[in-house]
């Protein structure tokens, strides 16, 4: 049963792992698509708003992804001792900065940026103010993203290890 479920565990990672992957060019190509689509029909400098949605929503896809795959490690770490979750736990630790950005952070932030140059180019004052705010509204939530993604190996390796523990004995009984 339990070498069941760290297959089955192992095969999720794995798989969502992939899924990140495949799924960074996809959102990329939807949102230059966007982009060239609402640039042609929309003129004016909110066109810039529906490919910021796509970029929105794939960034948030992305996130969800590295943190389910992070937090089932975290559980095949406590649960199954497994030694690659604790290797790779401890390498992260000693070595910070050294593995890629899992979150392709630098990526979306460019991206942000190079979204939001038609609103800059040939928009009306109050459109580049609002337009701005939405998109550093978006660069600041990648920012909130990447500090959660720092701290929850550590986090989520404490809540396992706290819910694997025996509960304390009862001093009435």
């Amino acid at each position: 049963m339990m070498t069941d479920e760290y297959s089955a565990l192992r095969a999720t990672i794995r798989e969502r792992g992939t899924a990140r992957m495949v799924l960074l060019p996809i959102v990329f190509i939807g949102w230059a698509g966007t982009a060239i689509a609402t640039a042609a029909v929309i003129t004016v400098a909110v066109s810039t708003l529906v490919p910021l949605l796509v970029l929105v929503a794939g960034f948030e896809a992305v996130f969800a992804l590295h943190v389910n795959v992070e937090r089932v490690g975290r559980y095949l770490q406590v649960f199954h001792q497994d030694q690659w979750e604790r290797a790779a736990m401890s390498f992260g630790q000693r070595f910070p900065g050294t593995g890629p950005d899992a979150l392709f952070s630098r990526v979306f932030v460019l991206a942000a940026s190079v979204n939001f140059l038609p609103a800059a180019l040939g928009g009306e004052v109050w459109d580049i103010v609002v337009l701005a705010v939405l998109h550093l509204l978006f660069v600041n939530r990648i920012r909130v993203a990447r500090a959660f993604a720092a701290r929850q190996r550590a986090a989520d390796l404490e809540r396992f290890t706290a819910l694997h523990e025996p509960p304390a004995a009862s001093p009435l009984g």
